[in-house]
C-alpha cells in the first residue's frame, strides 16, 4: 500500500519562502511521478508541480519562477521549494505520487495535505 507523508507547511510572510516535503512509502516503483496539487478555500483543487522519476517537470502559470519541484529518487521524496509567496498561495498543499507500469500512469496516490497560510 502507498502511503504519503507530508511536511514544512505553516504560516510565512508574503515575499517568504517555505518548503514542502512528501516522503513515499510502499512499491511505487522506480519509474513514476510525484508532485503537488492544493486546494484553496472555495476552489477547485489545481495542480502546482509535477516531476517524474526521469526529472521531467511541469508547473502552473501561476508559480512558474516562483516555485520549484525537485526529487530524491533514493529517498522516494519529492520537494516543493515556494520563493517570493503571495497570499493566494494560501492552501491546503497535497502530495501526490503516480505509479507507472507499461506506458499507463496510474493513481494518484495522495498524501494528507498541509496547510500553508500566507499572510502578514
Amino acid at each position: 500500500q502507498v502511503q504519503l507523508v507530508e511536511s514544512g507547511g505553516g504560516f510565512v510572510q508574503p515575499g517568504g519562502s517555505l518548503r514542502l516535503s512528501c516522503t513515499a512509502s510502499g512499491n511505487i516503483g522506480s519509474t513514476n511521478a510525484m508532485g503537488w496539487y492544493r486546494q484553496a478555500p472555495g476552489k477547485e483543487r489545481e495542480l502546482v508541480a509535477r516531476i517524474t522519476s526521469g526529472g521531467s517537470t511541469n508547473y502552473a502559470d501561476s508559480v512558474k519562477g516562483r516555485f520549484t519541484i525537485s526529487r530524491d529518487n533514493a529517498k522516494n521524496t519529492v520537494y516543493l521549494q515556494m520563493n517570493s509567496v503571495k497570499p493566494e498561495d494560501t492552501a491546503v498543499y497535497y502530495c501526490f505520487v503516480q505509479t507507472y507500469y507499461s506506458g499507463t500512469y496510474y493513481g494518484p496516490y495522495w498524501g494528507q495535505g498541509t496547510q500553508v497560510f500566507v499572510s502578514s
